[in-house]
């Protein structure tokens, strides 16, 4: 088991920049890797970013390519959001996973069994 806590959600203004923290224990954390997942009210959760075991392969959605910036630290068994030049639309609750995926399936949730409980961020437009 691993379990999952996110922290670093609040509300900013458009522009703005919020950085997201995943807190992990359990398991060895190094084993696994992360990603981050969003779901805005009225949506499906949506891939944001995912990074490999040892931080040197990552992902991200287009539609936060440029903007957004994965990491890891596995001494402190956390991942991390950097985000930046935040929108409206980025408005939803974040939530950090972990598990093992194929290559090609980084970017699916249900390759991913550990989540924690999400963690809300705002932009204001």
């Amino acid at each position: 088991q691993v379990q999952l806590v996110e922290s670093g959600g609040g509300l900013v203004q458009t522009g703005g920049s919020l950085s997201l923290s995943c807190a992990a224990s359990g398991r060895t954390f190094r084993n696994f890797a992360m990603a981050w997942f969003r779901q805005a009210p009225g949506k499906e959760r949506e891939f944001v970013a995912f990074i490999r075991m040892t931080g040197l392969t990552t992902g991200y959605a287009d539609s936060v390519k440029g903007r957004f910036t994965i990491s890891r630290d596995n001494a402190k068994s956390t991942a991390n959001l950097q985000m930046n030049s935040l929108k409206p639309g980025d408005t939803a609750v974040y939530f950090c996973a972990a598990g093992h995926p194929d290559d090609t399936l980084n970017y699916v949730g249900s390759a991913y069994p550990y989540w924690g409980q999400g963690t809300q961020v705002t932009v204001a437009s």
